[in-house]
């Protein structure tokens, strides 16, 4: 069925695709396997969402505002 909507893998692929979670997924073959089951990519691939890790600085004063450590914008003024 993915030969028919022009999608070529390797046995190795397949196996992969069939058995595990694979690293990467092009497009062309996530849409012509929610062609295949009728479904929608949210259907087809399960997410989990996980807290990230908050990053420390060099100095270890905790997260940094890069806001705050931004240079205020000259403004030209016209001469009068």
């Amino acid at each position: 069925m993915l030969a028919e909507r022009g999608i070529d893998l390797s046995v190795s692929q397949v196996h992969r695709l069939a058995t595990g979670v694979p690293e990467r997924l092009s497009l062309p073959v996530l849409a012509a396997l929610c062609d295949i089951f009728t479904c929608t990519p949210a259907e087809l691939i399960a997410t989990k969402a996980e807290n990230a890790v908050v990053r420390k600085t060099a100095t270890d004063d905790g997260p940094v505002n890069l806001n705050a450590r931004r240079p205020t914008r000259a403004r030209l003024r016209p001469e009068a």
